[in-house]
């Protein structure tokens, strides 16, 4: 038989597996030789056993698993979401107030020794403070805020930029508290004014907030200001001449797709400021433009007008393959940090606060501020000034054209715009000839615009000689 099993007839192998002569012979001896049923049957109840104990294991090492990762409950998150840096940080302020009450204590017994060290000590942190800061390029006038690099040799920009705008006071404050205290010589002087964020009720004018707001407006409008010669310094082939004539060509593109005006401000801007960093020859110059009016539109505009239209609206001269490489370039300059406050930002909050002594808004006196504001987007030596100033100028221009019976500015409108009416002398001069157009300058666009019916033909409008007791 060789290595084969032997089987009876009575038996048959279990599951493959036949009999071996062992099991014959112990089966036979008990006289138990099992049938093929007996066999199957048994073998069906053991893989059952087994089956059982393999998913009763299962059960419980899936159990044990889960008790492991149990979730935990909820807390209240306000307070204990980082909870040992939060102790940590508890029980420094303890220790804190604890050693201050040392030296207090040391103090009041004269002990020399505890003082010496906690000068020291102060003095080491002021020192650290001050390097830091000065790592930062923070401005001398400009106490605590980084204010970003601005050349001595503009000595009109920089004192505009060295004294920021006082923090706004609380609002539980009163007004005539307000009127006191300010925080500057500017307010302190004002002896009344009308608040004009006491309107609580429109959610829109954000009245709880507009003074931190726009105070951060005034802080932002100092960084990534061009330098007024910068086409002097880095343009050879672009002459200030073609930039206002682009300014004025792309006021009549915005005309064409009725843009909102943030946003020819923000392309005036965004042009202004890569010209500033960017060698550009005169043949890229409208590619230039179109890119900036529709990176504008992109960020200012419900429906931006889509390439297609910008490169029609040049006649084809350039391609969508041209402008969208242009615009990957301006992006990339900017570091896509495209937003900056402009003098609409301010006119806005400026012109507010100039209707708060009117019964009823005057309309020729916005659209007439408004129309001063655009005139300077086309003039290149307007850059000396900043956004703020150029909104306060356009508003005081705009009263004393209107009305030459009260002096322009009042209590109000010095402390919103934090301008006395003699830091504005200069600029409210170059605003007025502008509005003369002094120098016959033939850019119409923005006159044209402003003779319509619709803005009341203020463009129509000129003003008398500006007095020095004005300033």
């Amino acid at each position: 038989m060789g290595k084969e099993n032997v089987v009876s007839g009575n038996t048959i192998p279990i599951h493959g597996r036949p009999v071996t002569r062992a099991l014959a012979s112990a089966l036979r001896a008990s006289s138990k030789l099992i049938t093929s049923s007996e066999v199957a049957a048994a073998t069906t109840q053991n893989q059952g056993r087994v089956l059982r104990a393999n998913s009763k294991r299962a059960a419980l090492d899936e159990k044990k698993a889960n008790a492991s990762k149990k979730r935990a409950i909820l807390k209240d998150i306000t307070n204990v979401i980082c909870e040992n840096p939060y102790r940590s940080c508890f029980n420094a302020v303890k220790i804190e107030v604890e050693n201050i009450k040392q030296v207090k204590k040391g103090r009041a017994n004269s002990s020399k020794v505890a003082s010496s060290s906690v000068t020291s000590e102060v003095k080491e942190v002021k020192v650290e403070v001050v390097s830091n800061s000065a790592g930062k390029g923070s401005l001398s006038g400009c106490t605590g805020t980084s204010l970003g690099t601005i050349e001595p040799s503009y000595s009109f920009i920089e004192n505009q930029c060295s004294r920021l705008p006082p923090r706004p006071l609380e609002r539980s404050t009163s007004t005539a508290e307000r009127s006191c205290v300010g925080g500057s010589s500017t307010v302190a002087s004002s002896p009344k004014f009308i608040d004009i964020d006491s309107d609580e009720k429109d959610p829109l004018l954000c009245s709880l907030y507009a003074p931190e707001i726009y105070y951060n407006l005034r802080v932002a409008e100092l960084k990534n200001r061009p330098f007024p010669d910068f086409m002097e310094r880095t343009q050879k082939d672009i002459t200030q001449t073609m930039r206002g004539i682009l300014v004025d060509w792309l006021v009549e593109v915005s005309e064409e797709y009725t843009l909102v005006p943030d946003t020819l401000y923000l392309t005036v801007y965004l042009i202004d400021w890569f010209l500033h960093g960017n060698y550009m020859e005169r043949q890229k110059l409208q590619l230039l433009g179109i890119t900036c009016m529709l990176i504008a539109s992109k960020y200012e505009e419900i429906n931006a007008p889509r390439i297609e239209e910008f490169c029609f609206i040049t006649d084809n001269t350039y391609t969508r393959d041209q402008v969208l490489e242009m615009e990957s370039q301006v992006l990339k300059h900017f570091s896509f940090q495209i937003y900056t406050p402009t003098s609409k930002t301010f006119l806005r909050r400026f012109l507010r606060a100039a209707h708060a002594s009117h019964l009823n808004p005057s309309l020729e006196m916005e659209f007439l501020a408004n129309y001063l504001t655009e005139l300077t987007l086309t003039d290149y030596q307007c850059l000396k000034f900043l956004p703020s100033v150029i909104a306060a100028s356009a508003v005081f221009l705009a009263k004393w054209t209107l009305n030459q019976s009260s002096h322009p500015w009042n209590p109000t409108l010095e402390h919103y715009t934090t301008y006395k009416a003699s830091d504005l002398k200069a600029s409210v001069q170059a605003l007025q000839d502008l509005q003369l157009n002094t120098k016959g300058c033939p850019l119409n666009s923005i006159r044209m615009k402003y003779r319509q019916e619709k803005f009341k033909s203020v463009a129509v409008f000129t003003s008398p000689e500006l007095p020095d007791k004005l300033f």
